[in-house]
């Protein structure tokens, strides 16, 4: 099943995990869209540098520290996303309750084992 997913920090750099979660998702046939530091392209996903409205939002999925989240609270619970991967590195209690308080279902995991797995 498709599930359009934002990819949250996401970075043109091989060597990071938000790279292969953009490749990898593209490649299970997920619809993909994301925000990084640097405007550029992954896969076939333009990564965008502003917080740009994206309709129908299944998950977003966190590449970004706790200190870097801050900024994208509003944005993020604005786009009513079903859930909410938080990512090693990524875990943020107090997102993780803003979350539940609007009905969005944090989950503290790894995109890439859970795309490896079929928990995805």
């Amino acid at each position: 099943m498709n599930k359009k997913t934002l990819v949250l920090g996401a970075s043109d750099n091989p060597s990071r995990y938000s790279y292969l979660a953009i490749n990898r998702l593209r490649n299970q046939g997920h619809d993909v869209v994301a925000i990084g530091r640097k405007a550029t392209t992954v896969a076939d996903v333009p990564v965008e540098t502003e917080k740009k409205y994206f309709n129908n939002i299944d998950t977003i999925t966190l590449y970004l520290s706790r200190s870097h989240q801050q900024e994208y609270y509003n944005y993020i619970l604005s786009l009513k996303p079903k859930r909410i991967i938080f990512n090693p590195g990524a875990e943020n209690d107090e997102l993780y309750d803003l979350a539940k308080q609007n009905n969005i279902q944090p989950i503290e995991a790894c995109t890439l084992v859970m795309l490896s797995t079929g928990q995805y």
